[in-house]
């Protein structure tokens, strides 16, 4: 993340916690940043994001280890949930949680491209 002159500025393998539309106006989760191209449109306005959740019954998801935390965390052990892919907008994150490790990044990356080509 870095701070810009009115809004931060999040950037690949940030974690956020923003709204949620799967569970209605009131609700957020945490959401993983995989893209925010300078150069394209909406560059800092909008963030192509996974979520993330607590749960753990579901087959696929790719856990976060302690150690691929660079910097903060969630306060529920998380997943990242490779088909869960969302355009995040910059008025609907509340607060950055942290940033993740480039190289588990790229898996979720790569877990969502063959979630694509199913």
């Amino acid at each position: 993340m870095t701070d810009g002159a009115d809004t931060p500025l999040f950037q690949r393998g940030d974690v956020v916690f923003g709204d949620d539309p799967f569970n209605g106006e009131n609700a957020g989760r945490p959401w993983v940043i995989l893209s925010n191209h300078e150069g394209r449109p909406f560059h800092g306005d909008q963030y192509i994001a996974l979520t993330l959740t607590s749960k753990s019954w579901m087959e696929g998801l790719i856990e976060i280890p302690d150690a691929a935390w660079i910097r903060g965390g969630t306060p529920d052990e998380s997943r990242i949930v490779p088909w869960g892919v969302q355009s995040v907008d910059a008025t609907d994150i509340d607060f950055w949680q942290g940033r993740l490790a480039s190289e588990l990044v790229d898996k979720a990356v790569a877990e969502l491209v063959g979630e694509l080509k199913r």
